[in-house]
């Protein structure tokens, strides 16, 4: 019998991959301070790669505490270009001044995802993304927020792929649903192995 699957993440691009992957799963959010935690790894001179997988993992133990016997996934994302980590925007000004920051540039996905059952780490996996921005008009800057409205401030950098987002590049290399959130092949065949989804 498969185990109890539960998505420790408010990203409904996450749960939406899950989903239309065909997998029965729980969400419920971890609570925890990433801001805090983010300070501490950049204090600590850690990489992208080390914080969000830092990130992910007390992510899904945070969950795991509540629900000791289930299969707990944790993710998390990190933009970084030149060595400058961007977060989610607090608002409309803040998203447009990261697009435009982002502008005519490249930048990294560092994309974290890990599964946990207790306190054992079951799997866990760092996908690296790079995407490179066209040097779009203000003109198109402008209309794309306004068509995009209040949904960029749940995506770091600013945009989403899986809507009008993916105007914004001219290049893209990587793993696309590590892009989206989630290194969703590799996942798959870890729920497969551990006996969480059907083989």
């Amino acid at each position: 019998m498969a185990e109890t699957l539960i998505l420790a993440s408010a990203s409904p691009a996450r749960a939406a991959m899950l989903g239309n992957a065909g997998i029965s799963f729980v969400v419920e959010p971890a609570a925890i301070d990433e801001s805090r935690l983010k300070r501490a790894a950049i204090e600590a001179g850690n990489s992208a790669s080390i914080c969000a997988l830092t990130l992910a993992r007390e992510k899904a133990r945070d969950v795991s505490r509540r629900h000791p016997a289930a299969v707990v996934i944790g993710a998390d994302q990190i933009l970084e270009t030149d060595g400058v980590w961007f977060d989610k925007p607090r608002d409309l000004a803040e998203a447009r001044q990261q697009l435009q920051a982002l502008r005519s540039r490249a930048h990294r996905l560092v994309t974290a995802a890990c599964a946990v059952r207790g306190d054992e780490m079951l799997w866990h996996m760092v996908s690296i993304p790079e995407l490179e921005m066209r040097g779009f008009s203000d003109n198109f800057l402008a209309a794309y927020i306004a068509a995009e409205g209040e949904a960029l401030l749940g995506s770091v950098g600013a945009y989403r792929l899986e809507g009008q987002g993916v105007q914004l590049f001219s290049r893209i290399s990587g793993d696309h649903f590590a892009v989206l959130g989630l290194p969703l092949i590799e996942l798959l065949d870890f729920l497969r192995k551990c006996g969480a989804i059907p083989v």
